[in-house]
């Protein structure tokens, strides 16, 4: 009764002015029609709010500003810190683990309890915390926050429980590492030093203990100033003080030397027995000058010292150390092997490198192995056993960021037969020169999960890129990788002009991608308004690329919707600020000359291309009287139609890819016909253009300043390592009366009437308008996705344009904007927001579902428009498709962002396809091959249930499930009305179907399908950026990914059963491996004093023997160890019931099994009886000497 409510309601309320403000929709623009009443839908929804729950699953990619560097040489596990408090803990592929501090601080240091399963983490916020790996998720043991002193350095000696803590005041503590709590005993700086010197030696900057002699601790402070620590005696063994500042020291493995590295490039080698001066001082890379001095070099960071058995030539690897005359060459490490000097030039700066080494134990002659080099943006490990130090070749995801991600696609249950393709594929295009060795960091157990479908990720890039990624059973593998940029020539750079700078501003960034799995084709949007259809082969080809050139360009009419009558804004700006038009970059011609060419010119000739992805159309808009095409906001592609549809902000153009010609190029306006539900009011865009020649003229540059840079601003600029972070945070702490309005917006009162294409283009983020004021404009937002208004050019497009300004600037508009909202939706043209090509029904007569496009459009219109082609093969190649729109429109709040369709019974009805066959392949001309196309036909889904089907329709505001052919509005929900939805996509999920949404507001909703019941409301992401707007993305079986940073792929599951299952799909980190014993040294060894000596900590640092640590010195913080401890601090109220709830299930099936066992035990117990009865009844009369 309730459902047929619904449907009265949706038939009888719905207006045309119910566009933006109504939840009501109907057909037709919102006049009800005579027909047939739709009759009770019954679908059976299995869907629960029990089904759902988010968590993050895995996380690939390199890490983003990493900090730290740490090695476990016995379990083989690699672990690396970050700036924003993140720890990446990498094994064998498939263990790959990351944490997350929750106070965000930067790790300044990483050191493995080596063995034992744990890892302790030392954070810029002076807090030392103790992880538990010995389980999937790692968990955070014990924390000691230090209230009074700065940690610069620790060390933890091998098979020890103390961990020695270096601070800026040159102190050193030290802490149990199983109670996590301070000893009394502390070495005080100026007990430290001499009492003679008068000045503070620094911070700490080395620790370590002596391989000879376990009681003797060496201490580096930043003057350069070392100390030889006898922790018996709590008193000196040798000072030494050298003139430049120490930055590493590392010993030699008998004891007897150690060799420091210095800020003026150079290498000290002092011996204990002389401490006076240095045995040995190098200059690695500086070279004597003609009047006998060293040239200055550059500090060396980092120094390692280590001997190999089958050489007595020390292995000396160091990070530094150019001159300065060579500082404009790349990063080095240096590899000092005898006499022989390899330089290894690195693409990145060196963030930290480690040398692995064969045992633990710092006595024994190490035997390098391989160096670990950690860079900005790369991991290298280098093969220390050969000559010529060649790298591992890399398991790891750790190139997602060669070029910034600009958008991304998540394909889950693939065809199985794809992947292997792919790999074969693109395993020919590998780099070769690869160490031949294992990769060193093996660590840990993963095997592959018993409920696993091929899942494929595929990533478009800022310089035209496009990678294929195989990401089975959590997993990130690369398969294929293809350059959209081989299809263009390259641009010229034009003397005086934009051409250099557009280069340099990526021409070829991927903005959308469209790809089918079981044809396997695929459709790539670039940012210069073209697009670019790929058929995969096995074979190579040498072919031409088609080009197909459509001029979308509409600027007659401005759409005013009723209630925007008043207030019109004025186009024209006397008095304001006009930015001169930039030259064409492909021409000095001026821009009004412009016309009928396309931004970047197709190779025209014939082109061999390779097995895999080859082009085979380009379709490209063209410049109209002077303006540049603007980009494409919508793409959809249909194997079996054999056509595809795109639409920007000007209209929409369908392309016949079979027979390479335009069968629709159409303005928004024109789709609508009669059936326009908006008054339009006709302007001329001539005597606009004369008004504002310099916003409306503006050159292709301009346009390629404005979104190319946004892109960059969005992922480049966030690679870079600097401080931009704290900038940002201070920016968003600040309160709206602190922050600086822009003059032209604050104080002039004609800034409420602007229109949108005068304002700068970062002068609205809805993101951080949402933030800010609770409201939000989806077109707002379009406009930075896509760059769908014409934005004008400022000088800040001229000058360094960095992230923090821009959020400023986006921050600042939004506070002070607050009541210019409407204009900006009102002065946006309607752009085509959605396309779904499928079988449904164009007009309400309709008896059988025939081939249609939908079109979803800014304002919240949606258009049907049926199609005619031709089912034989040979008519399809010669019969021409022929379409039109029949006026059919159905009205949203909001723009519309998805289609999808379900048959009455509720199951999805997927598109058609066409079966892939390979384009290149050998014919026989006696049996030519023939397209064969599977169809999943509304009639031919359901037999029993009548015709027709559902059609669900998702805007940014609101979902709302249409009955067809009737056109009625069966089921309306309002997503959200203080934000806005970014994404929203059909999947399909415990063999049911829901709609998935993710709000700008960092919520992630899921509704049921049809009744769109609200299953899942969960604030996931509550600051959300244009990063992960672009790449936010939902697949079926209740998975999504984002980027959570500009160099990873976060993955997530909104799925209970998946969240369950989540600690079987995941590596095991630790895993038990006897400890390698210590090496028996000899007598000889041993009676000349070469034995380790060593001593009980326990004794000198123990509460009996120090006493206790000040308590205002430093604060011990419990940890949640284990998973139990994590799960309940993660959860909600929702959260919390229902673990209550299967707490009380499993107690009730524990006393179920109880009372089962208890029941055996009983029913035995009887049998015993009874049994024992029996015997003494047998028995009873017989004598003894009859048994």
């Amino acid at each position: 009764m309730k459902k047929f409510r619904k449907v009265l309601d949706g038939l009888t309320t719905s207006s045309p002015a119910g566009v933006g403000g109504s939840s009501s929709c109907a057909s037709a623009a919102g006049t009800p029609t005579a027909g047939p009443s739709p009759r009770e839908i019954d679908v059976a929804e299995t869907l629960t709010s029990e089904s759902f729950q988010i968590c993050k699953t895995v996380r690939h990619g390199f890490p983003c500003q990493p900090t730290a560097l740490a090695f476990d040489p016995v379990q083989k596990l690699l672990a690396i810190g970050s700036r924003s408090g993140g720890v990446r803990i990498l094994g064998r592929p498939g263990v790959d683990c990351y944490c997350q501090h929750e106070s965000g601080a930067a790790v300044l240091q990483l050191q493995f309890l080596i063995n034992e399963g744990a890892l302790v983490t030392a954070c810029a916020d002076d807090t030392l915390h103790l992880w538990n790996l010995r389980q999937k998720r790692p968990a955070i043991l014990h924390s000691l926050k230090f209230n009074r002193e700065r940690i610069t350095f620790c060390h933890l000696p091998f098979q020890s429980k103390w961990l020695y803590v270096g601070t800026e005041r040159g102190n050193t503590h030290i802490a149990n590492i199983e109670s996590f709590i301070l000893s009394g005993y502390v070495i005080m700086w100026n007990k430290a030093i001499e009492l003679a010197t008068k000045t503070h030696p620094g911070p700490v900057v080395h620790l370590s203990d002596s391989p000879k002699d376990e009681g003797k601790l060496l201490i580096g402070f930043e003057s350069g100033t070392v100390v030889m620590w006898d922790l018996r005696a709590k008193k000196a063994d040798f000072r030494i003080h050298y003139d430049e500042a120490i930055h590493s020291v590392s010993w030699h493995h008998e004891g007897k030397q150690f060799m420091c590295s210095h800020s003026d490039g150079s290498l000290t080698v002092w011996n204990l027995r002389n401490t006076a001066r240095p045995v040995q001082v190098t200059f690695p890379h500086g070279k004597t000058q003609r009047d006998g001095r060293k040239e200055s070099c550059k500090p060396i960071l980092k120094v390692e010292y280590k001997m190999s058995r089958n050489s007595s030539e020390p292995f000396v690897i160091f990070s530094g150390g150019l001159s300065y005359d060579k500082a404009s060459r790349r990063p080095t490490l240096t590899i000092m092997h005898g006499k022989a000097i390899t330089v290894l030039e690195m693409d990145h700066p060196i963030v930290e490198f480690m040398v692995l080494c064969d045992t633990p134990y710092p006595n024994e002659v190490q035997e390098p192995y391989a160096a670990v080099v950690l860079l900005e943006k790369d991991l290298v490990v280098v093969d220390l056993t050969q000559s010529n130090f060649p790298i591992f070749e890399n398991p790891y995801p750790m190139d997602i960021h060669e070029s910034p991600v600009t958008c991304t696609a998540y394909f889950a249950d693939c065809p199985p037969d794809i992947i292997p393709v792919l790999y074969s594929i693109g395993a020919k295009h590998k780099k070769t020169g690869y160490s031949h060795k294992e990769w060193p960091v093996s660590g840990g157990t993963w095997t592959l999960g018993s409920q696993t479908y091929p899942e494929i990720i595929l990533t478009g890039h800022a310089d035209g890129t496009i990678k294929f990624w195989d990401a089975t059973a959590m997993t990130l593998q690369m398969l294929y990788k293809l350059k959209t940029s081989k299809v263009f020539e390259k641009p010229k750079a034009v003397e005086g002009g934009r051409g250099a700078e557009l280069g340099e501003e990526d021409p070829y960034a991927v903005q959308m991608l469209s790809w089918c799995p079981h044809s396997r084709l695929l459709c790539v949007v670039g940012i210069s308004a073209n697009l670019i259809l790929y058929r995969f082969s096995k074979h190579d080809a040498n072919t031409n690329i088609t080009v197909l050139e459509v001029r979308l360009q509409c600027e007659v009419e401005e759409v005013i919707s009723p209630s925007d009558t008043e207030n019109t804004p004025c186009l024209s700006d006397p008095s304001g600020h006009s930015p001169q038009p930039p030259p064409s970059p492909r021409s000095n011609t001026p821009d009004s000359a412009r016309d009928s060419i396309p931004c970047l010119k197709v190779k025209d000739r014939t082109i061999r291309m390779p097995p895999g992805y080859q082009a085979e159309l380009v379709v490209q808009l063209l410049w109209v009287d002077g303006e540049p095409p603007q980009p494409i906001t919508s793409l959809d592609i249909n194997s079996a139609y054999g056509l595809l549809a795109l639409g920007n902000c000007n209209g929409l153009a369908v392309v016949d890819y079979i027979q390479r010609t335009v069968l629709l190029c159409m303005s928004t306006l024109e789709l609508y016909g009669a059936a326009d539900p908006f008054q339009r009011l006709t302007r001329s865009p001539r005597k606009s253009r004369q008004s504002t020649p310099d916003f409306c003229m503006r050159g292709l540059s301009n346009f390629y300043s404005d979104s190319k840079k946004r892109i960059r601003t969005s992922y480049q600029s966030l690679t870079e390592l600097s401080d931009n972070q704290v900038s940002m945070d201070a920016e968003r702490s600040k309160s709206p009366t602190s922050v600086p309005y822009p003059s032209s917006l604050h104080n002039d009162h004609r800034s409420q009437g602007d229109t949108l294409s005068s304002l700068r283009p970062s002068h609205y983020s809805p993101v951080f308008y949402l933030l800010d004021n609770g409201y939000a404009s989806r077109r707002a937002m379009l406009q930075q996705l896509h760059g769908v208004s014409m934005y004008s050019h400022d000088e800040h497009h001229a000058t360094s344009y960095c992230w923090s300004e821009r959020e400023s600037r986006e921050n600042s508009f939004s506070r002070s904007r607050s009541s210019s909202v409407s204009s900006i939706d009102r002065d946006t043209k309607e752009a085509v927001t959605a396309l779904q090509f499928g079988e449904s029904y164009g007009r309400k007569t309709d008896a059988l579902p025939t081939p249609c496009l939908w079109v979803g459009t800014s304002l919240g219109l949606v258009l049907l428009i049926p199609m005619s082609i031709p089912t034989d093969d040979q008519e399809r190649q010669e019969e021409p498709v022929t379409m039109a729109p029949t006026g059919t429109v159905l009205m949203l709040k909001g723009s519309v962002l998805r289609f999808g369709f379900l048959d009455l019974r509720g199951a999805v009805i997927s598109a058609p396809y066409e079966v892939w066959r390979d384009p290149n392949a050998q014919e026989d001309p006696e049996r030519p091959r023939k397209r064969k196309l599977v169809n999943f036909s509304p009639s031919s889904s359901q037999e029993n249930c009548g015709e027709g089907h559902l059609a669900v329709v998702c805007s940014e505001r609101q979902a709302v499930v249409f009955l067809m052919p009737a056109q009625v509005c069966l089921h309306v929900h309002n997503i959200t009305e203080a934000s806005f939805v970014l994404r929203a996509d059909l999947v399909s999920f415990c063999n049911s179907v829901c709609l998935a949404c993710f709000c700008a507001n960092g919520h992630v909703m899921t509704l049921s399908l049809p009744s769109l019941r609200p299953l899942l409301d969960v604030n996931y992401l509550p600051l959300t950026d244009m990063r992960i707007a672009r790449t936010f993305c939902f697949t079926n079986g209740g998975q999504a990914l984002y980027l959570s940073s500009p160099t990873e792929i976060q993955r997530i599951t909104y799925s209970q059963e998946m969240c369950d299952n989540l600690q079987d799909l995941l590596g095991e980190l630790f895993t038990p491996i006897e400890t390698p014993e210590a090496q028996n040294r000899g007598f000889l060894k041993g009676f000349f004093g070469g034995n380790t000596q060593t001593f009980d900590r326990e004794e000198l640092f123990g509460e009996a023997a120090a006493g206790k640590a000040s308590r205002s010195l430093a604060q011990h913080i419990p940890g949640q160890a284990g998973m139990e401890g994590m799960k309940a601090a993660a959860g909600g109220a929702v959260g919390e019931l229902a673990r209550a709830r299967i707490a009380l299930d499993e107690r009730g099936q524990r006393l179920g099994e109880l009372e089962e066992r208890t029941a055996l035990l009983m029913t035995s117990a009887e049998t015993f009886s009874k049994h024992a009865h029996e015997l003494m009844l047998k028995c009873k009369d017989k004598k003894w000497y009859q048994f």
